[in-house]
C-alpha cells in the first residue's frame, strides 16, 4: 500500500513506521497537482521523499497553494460569508490546507449543509470564490518525481475530462516525459473505463496501477484500498524493487491495496 497525499510528504515517515511495525508492504508517495486544460494528478512512488531539493519544490508549491487559499477567503469574505483564514487553518489540525477545509467552515457556520454544496455554489472550479492555482505542468511533476528516484503514475485518467484523440495526445507527451504508468484501477472508474484504460495502458506501454483515492472524510463514500484482478501485486519499498519486479516473471496473489503493480 501507499500514502499518497497532495502536494505534501507530511506523515511518510509515520506511515513508513506503521508499514515497518504490522510488517505490511509500503511505498512512500505523493500525489502532485498539475493542469493541462483540465486538472491533472500526477502520482509519485518511491521517491527519496527527505532530499533537500524535492522538499523545496513541495515548500514552493505549499506557499501557492496558502496564498489561495486566503485569496478566497477574502472573496467569501466579499461575497457576505464571514470566514477567516485564521479559522481554515485550525479546521485544517495541521494538515495541508485545502478546499475541503474551507467547505467544513462555511458547514460549522450554518452557510452550507454539505461539502458538496460548498464546492458546487462557492469554491468548486466556476463557482462565485473560486480562485484557480498555480501548479507545476504534468512533465515538471514527472521531472520532479525522476529526480528523487521514483516512477510516476497518471491518477485516476476517467476524472481528466478530455475526448479520446487530444487524452491520446496527452499520454504520449507524458510517456515521452517519463511516465511510468496508468492507474486503470479506481474507485472512480466503471468496469467498461477500466477496461479502456487497461487498452491504453498496453498501447503506449505504461504499467496498470491501481488506487482508490482514499480521503477519509472528506469523501466518506470512498473506502481505503480496490480489489484488483491476480496479476496485479503490490508495490515495494524501493525504484530498485520494482526493477526486480520486472524482472521476476510474474508472480500472482490476490491483493486489497491502495498501490499495484503489474508483472508480466
Amino acid at each position: 500500500m501507499s500514502l499518497t497525499d497532495h502536494d505534501t510528504t507530511d506523515g511518510l515517515q509515520e506511515f513508513e513506521e506503521s508499514c515497518r511495525k504490522h510488517n505490511v508492504p509500503g511505498l512512500p508517495g505523493i500525489e502532485l497537482s498539475a493542469e493541462y486544460y483540465d486538472d491533472v494528478h500526477i502520482l509519485g512512488y518511491g521517491m527519496f521523499y527527505t532530499s533537500p531539493e524535492f522538499q523545496e519544490k513541495l515548500t514552493a508549491l505549499r506557499k501557492l497553494r496558502d496564498e489561495r487559499n486566503e485569496k478566497m477567503c477574502a472573496k467569501l469574505k466579499t461575497l457576505g460569508y464571514d470566514i477567516s483564514i485564521e479559522e481554515v487553518i485550525r479546521e485544517s489540525e495541521g494538515d495541508v490546507i485545502a478546499r475541503p477545509h474551507i467547505a467544513r467552515v462555511l458547514m460549522k457556520k450554518g452557510y452550507v449543509s454539505s461539502l458538496k454544496e460548498a464546492f458546487d455554489r462557492l469554491i468548486g472550479k466556476g463557482a462565485l470564490a473560486y480562485v484557480p492555482r498555480k501548479t507545476l505542468s504534468p512533465e515538471e511533476c514527472i521531472a520532479l518525481i525522476q529526480n528523487a528516484g521514483g516512477i510516476s503514475v497518471l491518477a485516476h485518467p476517467g476524472e481528466i475530462y478530455l475526448d479520446s484523440e487530444p487524452f491520446d495526445i496527452l499520454l504520449r507527451k507524458l510517456k515521452d516525459a517519463g511516465l511510468w504508468g496508468l492507474e486503470c484501477y479506481s474507485s472512480h472508474h466503471s468496469a467498461e473505463e477500466i477496461f479502456g484504460f487497461l487498452k491504453l495502458a498496453a498501447k503506449f506501454g505504461l504499467n496498470p496501477t491501481a488506487g482508490s483515492d482514499f480521503h477519509g472524510e472528506n469523501r466518506p463514500d470512498v473506502e481505503m484500498g480496490i480489489d484488483v484482478p491476480e496479476h496485479i501485486i503490490p508495490g515495494k519499498l524501493t525504484f530498485l524493487a520494482f526493477k526486480k519486479l520486472d524482472n521476476s516473471g510474474g508472480v500472482s496473489v490476490n491483493v486489497h491495496s491502495s498501490f499495484a503493480y503489474k508483472t508480466d
